[in-house]
């Protein structure tokens, strides 16, 4: 290992963080840990570190997998669009933030979605316009992922316009994540064959032992988070979704 425990300790302060923030509103690990790791270490090497910790809490999230068929049925075209957003971004932009304006449109992004979640109309999309609608978001949230390593907007926005209850989002929200941070590894992979390079800038091997030992910290957040969760209303939960999408816009803008 070529870091020094500095590195390390603050990576698992950061993903102990990130792993609340999920707990409690359902998403933000992916968005808090590129966000702060980007002050430690190269963007490719921050996606690298997040896999293994994003994967598993999506996966954990995605619980219970009573009606999960029916919830990947639903949402299928959504998730194929995620796919090719995904692979075939970080095939034509190459690694993961090289693009550094996008990282501060997607703030810009994520505060306009917070702050018209907190004072806005919500909206709802009638079931027979879901299908294309999805692989339409789909398909853009797989590119700002592959630009940014961020798998937020407007994946969300749209899951919430299906008027699916606090529940059944939380398991949307993990079956979303779950595929694409599937496709950024994926991506990822690609990426390092077609230029012949590690975007990382270290052995994948390395790269798996480390995101391996951040996934610790990560599970020991959410599970926390998820306490706290279980213990707010159903207006308060919102209100603690849209303030942090705000909060992390805010921060990938001003960064």
């Amino acid at each position: 290992m070529h870091e020094g425990w500095e590195i390390w300790v603050a990576g698992m302060a950061v993903f102990w963080l990130a792993g609340c923030v999920k707990g409690v509103v359902g998403l933000g690990l992916p968005t808090v840990s590129m966000g702060l790791l980007a002050l430690l270490m190269p963007p490719g090497q921050a996606a690298a570190w997040l896999l293994l910790p994003s994967l598993v809490t999506n996966v954990v999230q995605m619980a219970p997998i009573s009606g999960l068929l029916a919830l990947l049925r639903r949402l299928g075209w959504m998730q194929l669009g995620v796919v090719a957003g995904t692979v075939g971004g970080m095939l034509v932009w190459g690694p993961v933030g090289e693009a550094a304006q996008a990282h501060r449109l997607l703030g810009a992004a994520l505060l306009a979605y917070g702050l018209w979640g907190l004072w806005g109309r919500s909206m709802q999309v009638p079931m027979r316009h879901q299908g294309w609608l999805g692989l339409v978001c789909g398909l853009l949230t797989g590119v700002i992922t592959a630009l940014t390593g961020v798998f937020v907007v407007p994946a969300v926005a749209f899951l919430q316009s299906l008027g699916l209850g606090r529940q059944a989002l939380m398991q949307a929200m993990g079956l979303c994540f779950t595929v694409s941070t599937l496709a950024l590894g994926a991506g990822l992979v690609l990426a390092q064959h077609a230029d012949g390079t590690y975007t990382a800038g270290t052995g994948w091997g390395q790269a798996l032992w480390a995101s391996a030992l951040m996934l610790v910290p990560a599970l020991l957040g959410m599970a926390l988070g998820g306490w706290l969760r279980l213990r707010l209303s159903a207006q308060w939960f919102r209100r603690l979704l849209f303030a942090s999408l705000l909060g992390l816009g805010g921060h990938m803008l001003l960064a």
